[in-house]
């Protein structure tokens, strides 16, 4: 897996674009300023626009390639962000993050469960969980997304993954992707926005 988004991330365009994807910038706009956590960032498309509003940003993935066009992206904005290179397993935090943004991050069964608990606990109380994934109904789309139904998601899912968040906005829609060349036309999603207790 690691050796194709390597590959993926290598080539010269930006495969998903140099723009943020739009739920995750219209709703991190409408919140303050603090730190965020962008897990699976790829090419930094969603760190590098969280910098310019001002955020402080940390991002991993475990594509070198991805890491790289990230830097790259980040210094043509004139923005620095925080990015490791890591599997999400091997994610570890001491510090609170005021918002975790999962999207298009797309985790197997039991690596799942592991990294969403770690990310729960790395959430502050009060912090906020926003999510745009594909759900189980992308599968045999041709707009992007894992062709394993195993990486796809359901609200249930997300939910039972996170029981100490607090969801105003869980639910499965039809979109219209337009988010470089493998994220292109009619997609189904899950879009969630939530609030960790305490």
């Amino acid at each position: 897996m690691k050796d194709f988004w390597n590959e993926r991330f290598g080539q010269e365009d930006f495969i998903y674009g140099k723009s943020p994807n739009a739920f995750f910038a219209e709703h991190l706009s409408k919140l303050g300023k603090g730190k965020v956590l962008l897990p699976a960032e790829g090419e930094g498309r969603n760190a590098v626009y969280a910098a310019k509003k001002g955020w402080k940003v940390v991002a991993f993935d475990f594509s070198e390639e991805g890491k790289s066009k990230a830097i790259k992206l980040a210094k043509e904005n004139n923005v620095r962000i925080e990015y490791h290179l890591l599997n999400a397993s091997d994610f570890r935090s001491n510090d609170p993050y005021d918002v975790i943004a999962l999207i298009f991050a797309h985790f197997a069964g039991e690596e799942r469960k592991v990294l969403f608990k770690k990310l729960e606990n790395a959430l502050a109380p009060g912090g906020h969980l926003l999510i745009e994934v594909f759900s189980k109904n992308q599968l045999g789309k041709s707009s992007g997304g894992p062709k394993d139904f195993g990486l796809l998601y359901s609200a249930d899912e997300i939910k039972s993954l996170f029981p100490n968040i607090r969801f105003s906005l869980l639910s499965e829609y039809t979109v219209q992707l337009k988010e470089g060349r493998y994220h292109l036309g009619e997609a189904s999603v899950i879009r969630a926005l939530g609030t960790k207790n305490g």
